[in-house]
Formats: structure tokens, C-alpha cells, sequence
């Protein structure tokens, strides 16, 4: 069997090339994960998200649990095969679908217990049933579950959830065991506080685990503040190892967090968008909402490799949009995770080049080109 191991083969400055390996597969860094949050990536089939470059997608542990339960995809063979995805698997612990969708939370040494947002059943998720769940959908790559509390919050209570995430940390690990094949990642917390943030890397780095995530980040808080706290956080970090931004996020956030030296990436942001009519390309953000395009023959891109970015006209993506067609929303979804993977091999083959910042420059100046060119204002 294929043990879990991480391999560098580039550096550019902090960015790194690298390969995951695993049992299903491997991972080619930097990465960006589909967000396939109930067993499905949204308005996609699982074969267009793999022939776009997708080496990993990612599900969720709260909403799985919920439906259809752990213990079914279990009995039906797991995620794996239960969504027809043979290849590597990444599942969060649903400590922060927890914070923000669950009601009626109660936090303690134990674990948290919780009503379901779907029907209001009562939950209870410690770090030992977080491991448990993610070990009937038999992924491949499990989070530590943590508190991931929202942003601005006071010192103590950021400094009570990252000491109490800590604790879980350790608990996940013992209950994650020793897997062939696969890992089990710490997640960083600290909220917006450097001490905090470094105190966590160093406890954790501690626990020599397989990988390392950065969470409580892209909760609203400014650019700024994030990659501060990836400039203070990363360097803590074993460079051996894979490290996981969480949550995260815009093409501009991706390509400014690789050129500070994390490897991995997930974010809801290019399957919602397209399923509200926000198109992702290398001349920035088009909202097909907008009334401008409602005779626009062009294509969203003529040199993209995907259909829908090649081969559809800016008039009919509007007209879908506007009528709410599902197509509109399936056709945007195809188009930006196209766009972001197209983005990813573009950073990895910088990398190699030791030309990311030349890529990053070019990528920019192209967003804010086409962006200028309708009138928008790049914040």
C-alpha cells in the first residue's frame, strides 16, 4: 500500500511545487479542492470536475452526518464510492458548519452539542465521533475537530477556543490512530492574534502530524489581516509537511497565500458564484446578471479549454441567468472551477519556472484590464 508522503520538487521564493501521495491517488500542489459538501459538487458531474484537473475534492462531516448519516455511506462502501469519486478525499471535522448553520450550540470539554439546522434532532460531536464519522466515509485526508469562533472576538475567548481546539487536537489524533495510507491534519487557530496563531503552530507542529491547516480565517475578516497571519503562521510550520488554508477563497486570496507557502485550497466561492450568476476569468469577475451582456455574442473566454467558457455566448449565459435556468447555473459552475484549475496549473508551472511573481503580476493586470474595461473598481 501507498503511504500518505508529501514531496517538494520546486520552490519560488516561500511557494512551493509539490505531490501528494496516497493509496487513491495523487495530489499535485499547490491544489484547489472542490467543495463536494454533501456528496456532490453542485451543478456538476463528478467526471467533468475530474477531467477539469480536480486531484482531490473535499466533503463535509456535519452535512453528511445529518444526511444520509455516517453509518449509511458506510454500509454502502463510503464516500468513495457512494458518490463514484475513486480518487483522493479530503473531510472537514464540521466544527465551523457547526458555528455557523447549527442552532442551540452547547461547547464543553466533551465535545458540542447541538440541534440540526435541517429538523432540529439534537447532536452530539466530540473530537472522537468527528474521527469516527470521517472513518465510516473512509476519506482519505481528516481534520481535527476545533472551535472556529467568529471574528472580532475578545483575547480570551479566542484564546479559550484555541487552547480547548488544541486539547481536541490531541484527542483526534489518539482516535485517528496509526492509518496506512491515509493522514490526519491539526488545524491552526488564534482568531486575528499572532501570539495566539504561533502558540497554536508550535503545539501542534509538536504532535508531528501528517499535515497542518490554517482555519478561523476568510470569516470576513480583511485581506490584510490574513496574510499576516499566514506571514507569521507558515514559517512556524514543518516545511515536510502539507499545509491547508482553509475556506479559502478568491482567485486573488489563492495566488497571494501560494506565494507565502501553502499548498492546498477549498472554498464554496466558484460553485455559489456560478450558481448565482458570477463567471470567474482571466479578464476578472462578469456578473452575467448585468443587462450589458444581454446581446454580447463573445464567449466568457475564446482561449479557455472548457465549453462553457469557449463556446457559449455571454447573451445566452444572461438569458439563462435572468429566466433561472439550471443550465445558467451548471454552464457558470463548469466555467469557474475551470477557471480556477486553469489558475492552479498556471502557479505550479510558475513555480517550476521559479516566474510566479512574473505569473501573479500578469494574472492581476489581466483582472483589472477587463474589469476596467466594465467599469469596475478592483478592491
Amino acid at each position: 500500500m501507498t503511504e500518505f508522503t508529501f514531496q517538494v520538487s520546486a520552490t519560488d521564493g516561500l511557494a512551493r511545487r509539490g505531490t501528494i501521495s496516497m493509496p487513491r491517488g495523487e495530489v499535485r500542489t499547490p491544489a484547489f479542492m472542490p467543495v463536494g459538501t454533501a456528496a456532490t459538487v453542485k451543478a456538476m458531474y463528478l467526471d467533468q470536475v475530474r477531467d477539469l484537473g480536480s486531484d482531490i475534492i473535499l466533503g463535509n462531516t456535519y452535512h453528511l452526518m445529518l444526511r444520509p448519516g455516517a453509518e449509511r455511506v458506510g454500509r454502502l462502501g463510503g464516500l468513495h464510492e457512494f458518490a463514484r469519486w475513486p480518487y483522493p478525499i479530503l473531510t472537514d471535522s464540521g466544527g465551523f458548519q457547526v458555528m455557523s448553520l447549527a442552532s442551540l450550540r452547547k461547547m464543553s470539554e466533551r465535545g458540542v452539542t447541538f440541534r440540526s439546522h435541517i429538523d432540529g434532532t439534537v447532536y452530539e460531536l466530540s473530537p472522537e465521533r468527528s474521527i469516527e464519522i470521517q472513518g465510516l466515509l473512509d476519506s482519505d485526508i481528516q481534520m481535527q475537530l476545533d472551535e472556529c469562533i467568529r471574528l472580532p472576538a475578545e483575547r480570551a475567548d479566542i484564546e479559550r477556543a484555541m487552547e480547548l481546539s488544541l486539547r481536541w487536537a490531541e484527542r483526534c489524533a489518539v482516535a485517528f490512530g496509526n492509518q496506512p495510507g491515509k493522514a490526519m491534519f491539526g488545524i491552526v487557530q488564534g482568531g486575528d492574534d499572532i501570539p495566539l496563531r504561533i502558540r497554536s503552530a508550535e503545539r501542534l507542529r509538536d504532535m508531528s502530524l501528517k499535515g497542518y491547516a490554517v482555519g478561523g480565517l476568510a470569516v470576513g475578516e480583511p485581506q490584510e489581516v490574513m496574510l499576516r497571519t499566514l506571514d507569521e503562521t507558515v514559517p512556524v510550520l514543518p516545511q515536510e509537511k502539507p499545509r491547508y488554508l482553509m475556506g479559502v477563497g478568491t482567485p486573488d486570496d489563492i495566488l497571494k497565500s501560494i506565494m507565502r507557502g501553502i499548498d492546498m485550497f477549498d472554498c464554496v466561492m466558484p460553485t455559489r458564484a456560478g450558481r448565482h450568476g458570477l463567471a470567474f476569468t482571466r479578464h476578472g469577475r462578469i456578473n452575467l446578471k448585468n443587462a450589458r451582456h444581454a446581446e454580447d455574442a463573445s464567449p466568457l473566454d475564446d482561449r479557455s479549454d472548457c465549453p462553457a467558457s469557449r463556446d457559449y455566448s455571454r447573451a445566452y449565459l444572461h438569458h439563462l441567468v435572468r429566466t433561472q435556468e439550471a443550465l445558467g447555473a451548471m454552464l457558470l459552475t463548469w466555467n469557474n472551477l475551470a477557471y480556477y484549475q486553469s489558475l492552479m496549473a498556471g502557479a505550479r508551472a510558475a513555480i517550476e519556472r521559479g516566474a510566479l511573481a512574473d505569473f501573479v503580476a500578469e494574472t492581476t493586470e489581466g483582472w483589472r484590464k477587463g474589469e476596467e474595461a466594465r467599469g469596475i473598481v478592483r478592491s
